[in-house]
């Protein structure tokens, strides 16, 4: 199967009573490193059904949304006009394996991006870094270990099929930036996370927010 028919059948065939595959929440990271920001333009990377789109909306950004999946773009879409912000989010589906920057942003997130698939996850982030304006934060989380019980986390699917799940260090490392772009935070981070059956567990997640220099 080809990474755009399985995402897409994903988000087709594995919703909930409310029609959607997540929560429509924004990441607890996401939210922890943007909340000190100054809204503007923001990208974000594999935005699935837009659940840190929203949020970054919500608090006055203007963000374009990438994903591969029509159909979770739309579900992105639809929760964007129930929540009241329909004209601060572009939705815009793009496989980001091909995808080159044509602008820049005051942000660019990416959080949770692993796939089950083979794919240059490297040199999209890398690529991702052309896409910052002078002055703006590029800001990547991760899953630093899997989430056992979840059945469709993409996470516990990277480390059952691909390689080992990059730390900060190694996501810093692979992003080779240029010596002046400011390391605002490099860390480890833990927070609970529920499980289908209620229960709540302790996570890891990988966070890299680094500053281009104005």
């Amino acid at each position: 199967m080809e990474p755009a028919e399985f995402w897409e059948q994903r988000y087709r065939t594995h919703r909930d009573e409310r029609g959607q595959v997540w929560s429509g929440r924004v990441n607890p990271a996401v939210e922890r490193e943007a909340a000190d920001l100054t809204p503007g333009s923001a990208l974000e990377l594999g935005s699935g059904e837009g659940g840190d789109a929203l949020w970054l909306a919500e608090q006055g950004w203007s963000v374009t949304a990438l994903d591969i999946s029509p159909t979770a773009l739309a579900v992105g879409a639809a929760q964007a006009a129930a929540r009241g912000v329909a004209d601060r989010i572009a939705w815009m589906q793009a496989d980001l394996v091909t995808w080159r920057p044509d602008t820049e942003y005051d942000l660019v997130a990416s959080a949770f991006f692993h796939s089950p698939f083979d794919f240059p996850r490297k040199e999209i982030l890398r690529r991702a870094t052309r896409a910052v304006a002078p002055g703006g934060t590029l800001l990547i989380v991760g899953h630093g270990t899997p989430l056992p019980g979840l059945e469709h986390d993409h996470g516990r699917q990277h480390a059952e099929s691909g390689p080992p799940l990059p730390d900060p260090d190694e996501v810093l490392a692979d992003l080779e930036l240029p010596a002046d772009w400011v390391v605002e935070r490099n860390a480890v981070v833990s927070r609970e996370a529920a499980l289908p059956d209620g229960t709540t567990i302790e996570v890891s997640d990988t966070v890299v927010r680094v500053r281009r220099p104005a």
